[in-house]
């Protein structure tokens, strides 16, 4: 800045000599003449020369660089490493691995967030800046990711982009990525290049790239093959890292850059593993040297003679993008690296351990960061803890068998969130283009004045003669203006008398403006007390809705007299005629409620009349200020016309500019008048609005009323309905058609009906029930009957849930109430009641849903298994065990959920609920031992083989040889029926041998009273080779 400002400063006092010396000769011409070479001095050097930078606008800066600190979002963690997940799609592999395997991450995008499971009921749930699935773009990874780290180092600022993950999870695809044949398959290097060649002119800037890898330690230029083991150099500094060895290529266009990109592709080490075929065996580094000119700035410093403009240095940004592609992370077991792999794969996961050491002691700001244990650490110094904004991209798979990488991946992720950068803005001053620059400037004015020193010699001869004509017209005009201004302050006088006038009425004006902001203030009281009246109206929309949910209690509580006390029903009717009563009270306080409501409408109608006769004087006296107004402002017309006369003949009048001033007060009090008079109308109209506002929510209520009104009619009416058709017992009331899905399950089986004994009247007041308890529902609605089984009364507990379990009996319910979180509360229910009553009732509903196989998967999936166990081994009600055992039994009708059930410890306590001897509960157990066997023998028939039964570790086996002999029929067909499955598994056929179930399948054949079961056990003896070899024995 010295130096320029010197260089120019001899030819401008040159000129102001040259200059003074001119207006010396030319003093004795007169003043005028004088004040116009002054003029003409300040315009030609306004025009012709730049003035040096004053000391004062200069700005304090080094003459190297300077650094400031920039925000880069709104948010208060600008700085922060942005970390973004994304998930790679199931492969080949995955989907022959993992065939039966669900995948043990869960994306919830719309949250950003990431759910790890752990096993089938437990997970962990992780938060990122965004969450990838296996179906987004390159595109839309890279406008997320990069695009904004990409347009910050177009701003100035250092970026890195990197991409961290397992082998074979997708980091060279998203980040590398050339797309050839397919442009949307391209990667964040080609878009962050397309982005910054389009926004760096040739003339602006330029862009220089350098493509490197680091293996086994040795860091190698990719471009130029034969440069290996390149030095990290850093500035002690400023403690920036170069590579002064490197190759650096100046990029022509995007084609440029791919044929470059394709190079250094082709030279990276890569190799085929088990994990991934082709494995980087190295971390690539895309360095983007970007240069860019910065506009130049024009800051005005204006002092009180005279205004200077100053231009500052001109000033270069250079930035630098680092684009990370790190070889990923592997185990040695299953990536069975050998060799040269194996050595590979030691530097590769000794470089990732630094990296990660460098995070952790980042995220917990540790005094000591061990960015020298590795050259890549070294090399992503300012990318961690630095001055670069950074982004970060982990990828992860889907498969379960990399479990411990993923979390490792994830975790890895959340501890880089807590890194915050500070990021710095690089500027330099360009000496070079202002060298260039100011050569030119100084060619051209020196050029300049030789030409202005022509045209002043010119000029002058000029200006003497016009000096001389100058006097003798101002000798003239003085005579002239003389006079006029003797007339002129007469006019003045005059103009002061109106004035004053003006001025009195604007005082009037203001009295009446206060007058009217005190009617505004009363009108505010009144919208005050309209508020107040609509508190009013919300209390008691409250006391309604109170009213309400007492009203529904005594329905609770009436359903369950009717269904208790069914044979007192005399004191049911007592308790009917109470709740008319209650009825009526509840009418009446309706009516109380419209009657108040009367009131508050004539309120609001009378408060209506005052506001629109207050605003009716308002808007007259509004009028009336605005005929004063328009005569105010003609009178102010006339001033300025005359004012405009005044200014013709008198200018530089002293008297004329305070006249001007005065008139200019006058306008603006004239137009904050006008100002005021529209915020009046516009408050008119809002308190228009809110009249309307509040007749619609007056309207609203009255609705509401009568739609609460026409409710509860419908329910005094349903009740007297299910009064009329009330269950004659609480069991018929649970599981009737539990039971009735359960026997038409057996006759599937077995082969013959199970139960066709019900009468037709019994059927009939049955489908009469249903029918009831369906309209119920379709009134009331089953969110809201699902909602009461988290009720904190047990009584309406138990009558919601007998409902649930009613409607789950029709298949056509099953769906809707798994949609709005009936199975969840039934599982609720039994996890933390204790009343014997809901668990019955709930796993009778349970074992209804768990007829259709989807809910079966929902059912093991939140752990119902292991609920019913644990009520199973709980209770001792023979009831409650029944419905357990029913439930359990149909879950055990889909074989893929055998291992879960076992797992879940469902079997066991199925053979443990026969400690309660209740045939009942003994025929479900025989049902769900008879299930699980068929759908292990239909397995093998299938050609899935799975080795010994998983029935035989739990003591099934005994257990039905045992109960072969019952006395019930339906028992013994399901005991006889398991037999033969099991029976048809030859890995059985040795603990069938040990333990007398040869002889029973033996006897089965011959003494079982069902023929297809005979004919079963039959074929059976025949297919197995080693009950054929006993066979013979044992007649031997």
């Amino acid at each position: 800045m010295a130096t320029t400002s010197s260089g120019l400063r001899p030819a401008q006092k040159a000129e102001r000599q040259r200059i003074t010396q001119q207006q010396q000769g030319l003093s004795h011409g007169g003043n005028s003449l004088t004040r116009s070479l002054n003029n003409g001095q300040q315009s030609l050097r306004s025009k012709d020369t730049k003035p040096p930078p004053s000391s004062s606008s200069r700005r304090s800066v080094t003459p190297t660089s300077r650094s400031h600190y920039r925000d880069f979002d709104d948010d208060n963690d600008h700085g922060r490493v942005r970390v973004a997940v994304r998930l790679r799609p199931r492969n080949a592999e995955d989907l022959l691995s993992d065939a039966d395997f669900a995948d043990c991450v869960e994306l919830q995008p719309e949250l950003k967030r990431l759910k790890l499971r752990k096993n089938n009921w437990s997970s962990e749930s992780y938060k990122f800046d965004e969450v990838f699935t296996e179906t987004a773009s390159q595109k839309r990874v890279y406008e997320v990711v990069a695009k904004p780290v990409v347009e910050s180092v177009l701003s100035g600022y250092n970026g890195t982009v990197m991409a961290y993950g397992q082998t074979g999870t997708g980091k060279t695809f998203t980040l590398g990525r050339i797309g050839k044949d397919d442009a949307s398959e391209r990667g964040i290097m080609v878009r962050a290049l397309e982005d910054i060649v389009a926004n760096i002119s040739i003339a602006s800037g330029t862009v220089e790239v350098s493509y490197l890898q680091l293996y086994m330690e040795s860091i190698q230029d990719l471009l130029a093959p034969e440069k290996t083991n390149i030095p990290i150099n850093e500035d002690p500094r400023t403690g920036e890292v170069s590579l002064p060895g490197a190759v650096t290529v100046k990029i022509r266009d995007l084609d440029h850059f791919l044929e470059l990109l394709q190079i250094g592709e082709a030279n990276r080490h890569a190799a085929n593993t088990k994990l991934n075929t082709e494995s980087s065996r190295s971390h690539a580094i895309l360095m983007v040297y970007i240069r860019k000119s910065v506009p130049e700035k024009v800051e005005d410093d204006i002092s009180s003679q005279d205004k200077k403009t100053k231009s500052n240095l001109p000033v270069v940004r250079k930035s630098k993008l680092l684009i990370v592609d790190l070889a990923g992370s592997e185990r040695l077991d299953k990536s069975g690296s050998e060799g040269l792999l194996l050595e590979e794969a030691k530097f590769i996961n000794l470089s990732l351990t630094s990296l990660g050491k460098c995070i952790n002691a980042l995220a917990e700001n540790s005094p000591h960061i061990p960015t020298r244990d590795s050259k890549l650490t070294r090399l992503l110094r300012d990318s961690f803890g630095g001055s670069a904004r950074t982004s970060l991209i982990i990828t992860i798979g889907p498969s379960s068998r990399h479990h411990a990488e993923t979390t490792s991946t994830i975790m890895f992720g959340q501890r880089t969130m807590k890194i915050v950068n500070v990021v710095k803005l690089k500027e330099e001053f360009d000496y070079e283009s202002l060298c260039r620059k100011l050569e030119t400037q100084v060619d051209h004015l020196t050029a300049e004045i030789d030409r202005q020193q022509k045209f002043r010699e010119r000029d002058k001869y000029d200006l003497e003669k016009l000096l001389q004509e100058c006097q003798d017209s101002f000798n003239e005009t003085r005579k002239n203006l003389v006079t006029r201004s003797e007339f002129l302050e007469k006019e003045n006088t005059c103009l002061e008398l109106d004035m004053k006038d003006i001025l009195f009425e604007l005082n009037c004006q203001k009295d009446h403006n206060s007058l009217m902001q005190d009617k505004i203030a009363d009108l505010e009281m009144s919208l005050k007390q309209s508020k107040q009246h609509q508190l009013e109206n919300s209390t008691f929309q409250k006391v309604l809705a109170d009213t309400t949910q007492m009203y529904e209690k005594k329905i609770a509580e009436l359903i369950r007299q009717l269904e208790v006390e069914r044979a007192l029903s005399e004191s049911a009717k007592e308790q009917l005629d109470a709740m008319k009563k209650l009825s009526g009270d509840h009418q009446k306080l309706i009516q109380q409620h419209e009657m108040e409501n009367s009131k508050y409408q004539k309120a609001l109608a009378e408060t209506t009349q005052m506001y629109e006769k207050k605003i009716m004087e308002l808007t007259k006296q509004l009028e009336d200020e605005h005929t004063r107004f328009e005569a105010a402002e003609e009178q102010l017309d006339l001033a300025n016309k005359l004012l405009t006369d005044h200014q013709r003949l008198m200018q530089g009048q002293e008297e004329i500019s305070e006249l001007r001033l005065k008139l200019q007060e006058m306008y603006q009090l004239h137009e904050s008048t006008v100002n005021e008079l529209q915020s009046l109308k516009e408050e008119f109209k809002d308190q228009i609005q809110e009249k309307e506002s509040i007749s619609e929510e007056l309207y609203a209520v009255q609705e509401k009323l009568s739609a609460e009104e026409k409710q509860r009619k419908t329910i005094e009416h349903e009740l007297v309905k299910l009064k009329k058709s009330a269950p004659e017992s609480d069991n018929d009331f649970e599981d009737k058609k539990s039971y009735m899905k359960e026997n038409v399950r057996g006759s599937s089986v077995l082969g013959t009906p199970a139960s066709l004994n019900k009468s037709g009247p019994l059927r009939d007041a049955q489908s009469a029930q249903r029918a009831t308890i369906a309209k119920i529902c379709e009134e009331v609605g089953l969110q809201k009957i699902i909602q009461l089984l988290t009720s904190e009364d047990s009584d309406v507990q138990i009558h919601a849930v007998k409902v649930i379990a009613n409607l789950a009996a029709e298949d056509v319910n099953q769906e809707k109430i798994v949609e709005e979180g009936g199975l969840d509360a039934l599982l609720t229910m039994l996890r933390s009641s204790q009343n014997a009553t809901i668990l019955r009732v709930a796993s009778g509903a349970i074992a209804n849903l768990a007829m259709n196989e989807m809910n079966q998967g929902l059912i093991m999936s939140r752990g119902g298994a292991q609920l019913l166990a644990k009520t199973a081994s709980k209770t001792d009600d023979p009831q409650t065990l029944r419905m357990v055992a029913g439930a359990l039994a149909n879950l055990c009708g889909n074989e893929k959920l055998h291992t879960m059930l076992k797992e879940d410890r469902g079997i066991k306590a199925l053979l443990g609920m026969v400690r309660s001897g209740n045939n009942d509960v003994i025929a479900q157990v025989a049902r769900g031992m008879a299930n699980f066997a068929k759908c292990e023998s239909r397995a093998i028939v299938q050609g899935h083989p799975k080795g010994c039964s998983l029935l035989m570790e739990d003591g099934a086996l005994e257990w039905l040889i045992a109960n072969c002999n019952t006395a019930s029929a339906s028992t013994r067909r399901h005991v006889e029926l398991a037999l033969c499955h099991l029976a048809q598994n030859e890995d059985n056929a040795k603990d069938f041998t040990s333990s007398g179930g040869l002889q029973e399948l033996q006897r089965i054949s011959m003494e079982s009273s069902r023929e297809d079961i005979r004919h079963l056990a039959k074929k059976m003896l025949k297919s197995n080779t080693m009950f054929q070899g006993e066979m013979r024995l044992g007649w031997q």
